[in-house]
């Protein structure tokens, strides 16, 4: 598979970068390097795609026109079980699709994500 025009990095805004940090590493298992006090890169062969955070007092949501990343998960549950124990908070609770199921959360700076399952 070539990674001609593929997408390879995802930065996001976070008002406080040692909170995103935290809450990614305990409920994604995503390493961090920090590249000064107001950038840190994050990467994860699980995640299928690396990025970081820079230090911004922003966010991003679906509601301003954001990009909406989704996260998979083989056990839906835990996984949001694991967000809101570090301090995620769900905004649009688990719901059923045609071909799977999903939720929405903020992270501790803000910015929204989803996870879904087949399940």
């Amino acid at each position: 598979m070539s990674n001609h025009h593929k997408l390879n990095y995802v930065e996001f805004a976070a008002s406080n970068l040692n909170a995103s940090k935290a809450f990614f590493s305990h409920v994604f298992k995503w390493q961090f390097s920090d590249y000064g006090p107001e950038y840190t890169a994050f990467s994860c062969a699980s995640a299928g795609i690396d990025g970081g955070f820079y230090q911004a007092p922003l966010c991003t949501s679906t509601a301003n026109g954001g990009a909406l990343l989704v996260l998979y998960s083989n056990n839906i549950k835990e996984t949001q079980a694991q967000v809101e124990k570090h301090g995620g908070v769900i905004i649009k609770p688990l719901f059923d699709f045609p071909g799977g199921c999903r939720f929405h959360f903020i992270e501790p700076s803000g910015n929204e994500f989803a996870v879904w399952s087949k399940q």
